[in-house]
């Protein structure tokens, strides 16, 4: 029978809903409940977020009198200024946690610190009030994880200040920290109930930290928007040297940079977004991150480097099991080198690490199989790789390794270290 109930009289959220059944065994010697649980979340490209005539930021906390923020430290010396103006302009109080957010603060200790500050005393945040998260990508994970475990789900609004927050990591109901060497083995389901993408953000972002971020756009068009990847085959570099048409007055690229952004968020959305919780295996914005996730940790490089090594390779492997002709392979490789992204690393040669990385991810998608994303039918597509034997999995490491001996680099990216660390 339903659990009737007063859902506007009782609810505990306005940004999260649910319903169930229960049923009785007619022994009366079991009972058995299902139930659902629903939420909206909306993502929004704005322009100039801070600046007091745009009105998104005090839609959200005028209603609640205040706002408790959790600030990167890089993005606080940059806009931190911009930020506290913008809630003075609005008369609305607000309270902030700078926080570094490297790659090596990816961890639990730094969730408790900011879960912390969000429930002590100086904020007390209650449980159906959004707190702002404003930062990158390592931010939006650990913050995300802070409100997901804070009162037991807390809502919140992203800020993606990066490439990699603004269009993959923000909007994505994923939040986590790293385990040892494997990237964000533990997390929670947890989605903001609202981003809001302001490109003009990125005009301070470095240009190692613009060009990996660019790696999760390149991504979705591979594998799921032909069309984009054109785009970025066209004006990728232009996007790049304008910090995505921030710096100079050419608004026809502005125009694209925001039909990029769009698109990007779009192809993301429509599988991310709608399968909330993963309970289902196939899923495009997977590409890239099987075996990354063990060997980025290991190799020291950027995210999406390490993102853009295992595309390349992936489509070496879909080469040789008939999936993607060679020319198609060529195409992405040259795009993602266009844009100084890495297509080779040696890391991928040790294979006794490349098959940890596909056990491990294996577990993590359930256990049936791999389902390892890779381009079938041309690039704008694709299917999924229950399995890679290691005859397959030797081969194609080979077989990639010889393709990127020809590149004078040897397939390698501009600035793709972490904090410019060496493998060994």
């Amino acid at each position: 029978m339903s659990a009737a109930r007063d859902s506007d009289k009782y609810a505990t959220s306005a940004h999260y809903g649910g319903s169930g059944r229960i049923s009785r065994a007619a022994d009366r010697r079991s009972l058995t409940v299902e139930a659902t649980f629903s939420l909206r979340s909306e993502v929004r490209l704005v322009t100039d977020v801070f600046a007091p005539t745009t009105p998104d930021l005090a839609e959200v906390y005028r209603p609640a009198g205040r706002c408790a923020a959790i600030v990167d430290a890089t993005v606080d010396r940059l806009h931190g200024g911009a930020l506290r103006a913008y809630f003075a302009a609005h008369g609305i109080p607000l309270t902030t946690m700078v926080c570094r957010a490297l790659e090596e603060d990816k961890t639990f200790d730094t969730v408790r610190r900011m879960a912390a500050f969000l429930g002590g005393e100086e904020c007390d945040v209650a449980r159906d009030e959004p707190v702002l998260v404003v930062g990158g990508g390592v931010l939006t994970d650990t913050a995300g994880l802070a409100c997901a475990l804070l009162n037991r789900r807390t809502p919140y609004v992203m800020i993606g200040t990066s490439i990699v927050s603004a269009v993959d990591a923000g909007p994505s109901p994923r939040t986590c920290v790293n385990g040892t060497l494997i990237k964000n083995a533990m997390g929670a389901y947890h989605p903001p109930v609202l981003t809001l993408v302001d490109r003009a953000l990125f005009r301070t972002l470095a240009p190692e930290h613009l060009r990996h971020g660019v790696a999760e756009i390149v991504k979705m068009g591979a594998v799921d928007d032909e069309g984009l990847l054109v785009l970025l085959q066209r004006h990728g570099r232009g996007l790049l040297e304008t910090r995505f048409a921030t710096t100079g007055e050419d608004r026809g690229l502005a125009a694209i940079a925001d039909e990029v952004l769009f698109r990007s968020l779009y192809a993301y959305l429509r599988h991310e977004g709608t399968n909330m919780f993963e309970t289902h295996q196939d899923r495009p914005h997977a590409y890239g991150h099987t075996w990354s996730t063990k060997f980025e940790p290991v190799a020291g490089l950027l995210h999406g480097h390490a993102v853009a090594v295992e595309m390349a390779f992936t489509a070496t492997l879909a080469t040789l099991i008939g999936w993607l002709d060679e020319d198609s392979r060529d195409a992405l490789l040259e795009v993602c080198r266009d844009l100084g992204l890495a297509v080779h690393h040696p890391v991928i040669e040790d294979l006794e690490l490349m098959r940890v990385a596909q056990e491990s991810v294996r577990r993590k998608r359930g256990g049936s199989a791999l389902w390892a994303v890779a381009p079938r039918g041309g690039l704008g597509k694709c299917d999924y790789l229950a399995e890679v034997e290691d005859s397959l999995l030797a081969e194609a490491v080979d077989r990639h390794r010889v393709r990127c001996a020809g590149f004078p680099d040897g397939g390698a990216g501009l600035g793709m270290y972490l904090r410019d660390a060496r493998w060994s």
